[in-house]
Formats: C-alpha cells, structure tokens, sequence
C-alpha cells in the first residue's frame, strides 16, 4: 500500500503540502515503470495490484488539484495566451 495515502479515519486532518505531492509524483513514476516492465515480460496479471495503486493515487491528486485555489502562475498564463 502506498505510504502516501491518508486513511479514511485521518482524512481532513492531513496536511497537503509540496513534499507529499511530489512523493506522489515520485511513486507514480516507478508505478509506470515497473507496471510496463511486467507488461512487457508478458505477465500483465501481476501489474494489476500496481494500477490499482497508480489510479488511487492519481485520483487523490486530482482531489487534491480540484480543492486548491488557482496558482497565480496559472492565472499569468492563462492571461498571456489570451483565454
């Protein structure tokens, strides 16, 4: 199970901050990695456990995306391309 993700009875109480997103980042990285290993070796079975992990977290992040105001750099290049 990923270290990073927050258990139902400790939901809200966690704090977001940069250092838990990019381990996030970091983990999904080798996710794909070792899932397109296992693909590629022909025992895509096996990789199921590590997508169902990927998908859990790429969905938390989106949570987490969808919760946060807009960065003022998103609001700069929303701007200068004219949107």
């Amino acid at each position: 199970m990923s270290v990073v993700f927050v258990p139902k009875r400790q939901r809200g109480k966690a704090e977001i901050n940069q250092e838990i997103i990019q381990r996030l980042l970091d983990e999904n990285d080798q996710l794909v990695k070792c899932i397109a290993e296992y693909m590629q070796r022909g025992r895509a079975t096996e990789c199921v456990q590590y997508q169902q992990i990927l998908h859990r977290n790429i969905v938390y992040l989106g949570t987490i995306a969808d919760a946060s105001p807009d960065t003022p750099s998103e609001t700069t290049e929303t701007q200068e391309n004219g949107e």
